[in-house]
């Protein structure tokens, strides 16, 4: 049997919707993050999660969830760059360790290309 080689030439070829030079995407992540008391507001803890985050990262929202007899729940969405591996468990850990939580959830994780 004969080897037969052969190679495609391609003078110039248009690949439609891929990547090109363009910055990564990011990743959104919703936590939830529980006060060890009712709290009348959280502003205070607002500007410490902030204080806490690393850099290249932003929080894009923040919302309120009733849990029970009068306690909210503080919904923190924050988005990271998509190439910095560990960013998500890092920055759980810290909200963990400010003053006044009791307890930090990652509820939703999702990719934006943008």
């Amino acid at each position: 049997m004969q080897k037969v080689r052969s190679s495609l030439q391609v003078p110039e070829m248009q690949l439609h919707r891929t990547l090109r030079c363009r910055q990564m995407g990011s990743v959104i992540v919703t936590y939830k993050v529980f006060p060890e008391d009712i709290v009348p507001s959280f502003d205070p803890l607002k500007k410490e999660i902030e204080a806490c985050l690393p850099e290249s990262s932003e929080v894009t929202g923040y919302g309120e969830d009733p849990v029970a007899f009068g306690l909210v729940a503080l919904l923190v969405q924050v988005k990271f760059p998509e190439d910095i591996t560990g960013l998500v468990d890092e920055f759980e850990k810290k909200l963990e360790g400010i003053k006044g939580v009791s307890q930090a959830q990652t509820m939703m994780v999702r990719r934006s290309s943008r």
